[in-house]
C-alpha cells in the first residue's frame, strides 16, 4: 500500500510545531526532497536556527535523530522513482477474487486521498482557478494528459480562458512565451516524472505564474515551485504494476464540485451559454 509522503505529513502539520520549527518545515518544503538530503547544521543555515532545533524537528515527527529521517527520505526516494516494470509482480489474482480486491485497494486510496488532501491547497486551487480574470493553461504526460484534459473540459463549460497547452512545439512555445502574473498553470506529473514539466515550471514562475501540480504521494520535482499541490495515492491491485489514477479523477471532481459552487450563477450562465453554442453550431 501507499503510504503518504514526509512532505504530506510534514505541510499537514506544520501549524502545530514551533515557529522555530516551523522554519525548517518551510525550507523543507520549498526545496523537497534536497534540502533533506543536506547534513543538519547546513539545513539549520538555510532555516535561519540552529541544528538541535533541526533535530527536534525530526523528533517531533517521529524520528529518533536526523540519520533515520535521511534514511526515510532516501526510501521515499526509489519508491518515487520506480518503474512499471520495477513493479511488476508475477502474483496476482482474477475473476470475482480481482473484483473483491480491486473494490477494497480503490475504495481505500480515494479516502485516504481525500481525507489526506489539504483543505487549504483545496480552497486555493478553487480561488485560482474561479478567479475570471485569470487565464488557465492545463498540461500533462503520457497518461496523464487524458486528465488534464478532462479538468479542461470541465473547465470550459464552467469559465472562459481555459486552454490546454498545445502539443506542437511551436505552438507551446508561443503559449509559454505568453505566460504572465495573470496566468494559471496546471501541471499534471505523476511518478515517473516528466523532466520538461520541471523545466514548465521553472519558466512559468519566473514569469510570475502561479502553478497548481495535481501529483502522487511521493510528490513531482515540480511541487517546489507550485503554489497548489494536490497529492493522490496511487495504490493498484496486484498484479498490476502500473500506478492508479483513479483518486486522481476524484480529486478533480472533488476541484471541480468546489469550483461549481464557489462560481454559483456566473457558472451556470456560462454552462446555458455553451448549450446554446452547441445547438447552435449542431456540435452536440
Amino acid at each position: 500500500m501507499t503510504q503518504q509522503s514526509l512532505a504530506d505529513t510534514i505541510r499537514q502539520r506544520l501549524g502545530d510545531f514551533p515557529p522555530s520549527e516551523r522554519k525548517v518545515g518551510r525550507v523543507l518544503l520549498a526545496t523537497y526532497p534536497t534540502a533533506g538530503l543536506e547534513s543538519a547544521a547546513r539545513l539549520a543555515e538555510r532555516a535561519a536556527t540552529s541544528a538541535p532545533t533541526v533535530i527536534r524537528f525530526v523528533n517531533r515527527l517521529g524520528f529518533t535523530g536526523f540519520p533515520e529521517f535521511q534514511q526515510a527520505l532516501r526510501t521515499e526516494l526509489e519508491q518515487r522513482n520506480a518503474s512499471p516494470l520495477t513493479l511488476y509482480s508475477e502474483s496476482g489474482s482474477g475473476g470475482q477474487a480481482l473484483l473483491r480486491q480491486s473494490a477494497e485497494v480503490f475504495g481505500q486510496a480515494v479516502q485516504r486521498t481525500l481525507t489526506a488532501l489539504p483543505p487549504d491547497d483545496l480552497r486555493a486551487a478553487v480561488a485560482l482557478l474561479g478567479e475570471r480574470r485569470r487565464r488557465i493553461h492545463v498540461t500533462g504526460g503520457r497518461f496523464t494528459g487524458v486528465f488534464a484534459h478532462y479538468l479542461l473540459m470541465h473547465l470550459v463549460q464552467l469559465r472562459d480562458n481555459a486552454f490546454r497547452l498545445p502539443d506542437a512545439p511551436v505552438e507551446r512555445a508561443g503559449s509559454v512565451a505568453g505566460l504572465g502574473k495573470r496566468d494559471v498553470l496546471v501541471i499534471f506529473d505523476y511518478r515517473r516524472y516528466e523532466p520538461h514539466h520541471l523545466e514548465l515550471a521553472r519558466v512559468a514562475r519566473e514569469k510570475n505564474c502561479k502553478i497548481i501540480l495535481f501529483t502522487d504521494t511521493w510528490l513531482s520535482p515540480v511541487a517546489s515551485l507550485a503554489s497548489v499541490v494536490l497529492p493522490s495515492q496511487v495504490d493498484a491491485p496486484s498484479p498490476s504494476p502500473y500506478d492508479s489514477l483513479v483518486p486522481t479523477v476524484a480529486v478533480v471532481e472533488t476541484v471541480v464540485a468546489a469550483l461549481l459552487a464557489d462560481l454559483g450563477e456566473a457558472a451556470h450562465q456560462r454552462m446555458l451559454a455553451c448549450e446554446a453554442a452547441a445547438k447552435t453550431t449542431v456540435l452536440y
